[in-house]
C-alpha cells in the first residue's frame, strides 16, 4: 500500500470531517427525538457524548505529542 500524497490526504480528511459532522447531527436529532418521546436519555445520547469525548481527547493528545 502506497503513501497518500497531499491532495489525497486533504480529500480524505475532508471526507472524514463530513462523515463525523453527519454522525453528530444525526445523533443529536435522534437524542432530541428520543428525549421528547420518552423523557429519558438512552443509547443515542451515550454514543453522542462518548464519540465527542474520544474525538476531542484524541485531538488534544495528538496536539500534545507534536509539541
Amino acid at each position: 500500500m502506497r503513501k497518500m500524497d497531499e491532495m489525497e490526504l486533504s480529500i480524505s480528511l475532508k471526507a472524514i470531517k463530513a462523515a463525523w459532522l453527519y454522525a453528530v447531527i444525526f445523533l443529536f436529532v435522534w437524542v432530541v427525538y428520543d428525549f421528547v418521546q420518552t423523557r429519558t436519555f438512552g443509547l443515542p445520547f451515550i454514543l453522542l457524548i462518548s464519540q465527542n469525548l474520544v474525538f476531542f481527547a484524541a485531538q488534544e493528545i495528538l496536539k500534545w505529542k507534536t509539541n
